[in-house]
């Protein structure tokens, strides 16, 4: 059962904006942190953003002040705003939760390609 669902990605190009949504089952309980990872081909998955149940936010060096993430509580999604795309942020963006018994839920990702 796939309890983490993304959507929005695609082909933007460079200096573009693309918004990303992560739609969670509501038979995920109590969760502490949402996060964003991504995953350029050949590298590995690497934290982009999080927001945790206190709505305290953090970004990764490469995407602060180019991206936002958010979350609608009533409708149990999380959205990931990416302004000023770059090549490099090509990837395949994961949606992440973790719940307050540490328990870790993962979404299949949005494939984002960035042109040039």
């Amino acid at each position: 059962q796939v309890r983490l669902v993304e959507s929005g990605g695609g082909l933007v190009q460079a200096g573009g904006s693309q918004r990303l949504s992560c739609a969670a089952s509501r038979s995920i309980f109590n969760i502490n942190v949402w996060r964003w990872y991504r995953q350029a081909p050949g590298k590995q998955r690497d934290l982009v953003a999080f927001i945790n149940k206190d709505g305290g936010t953090n970004y990764a060096d490469s995407v602060k002040g180019r991206f936002t993430i958010t979350r609608d509580n009533a409708n149990y999604r999380l959205y990931l705003q990416m302004n000023s795309l770059k090549p490099e942020d090509t990837a395949v963006y994961y949606c992440n939760v973790v719940d307050q018994w540490g328990r870790e839920e993962w979404g299949k990702g949005t494939l984002v390609t960035v042109s040039s």
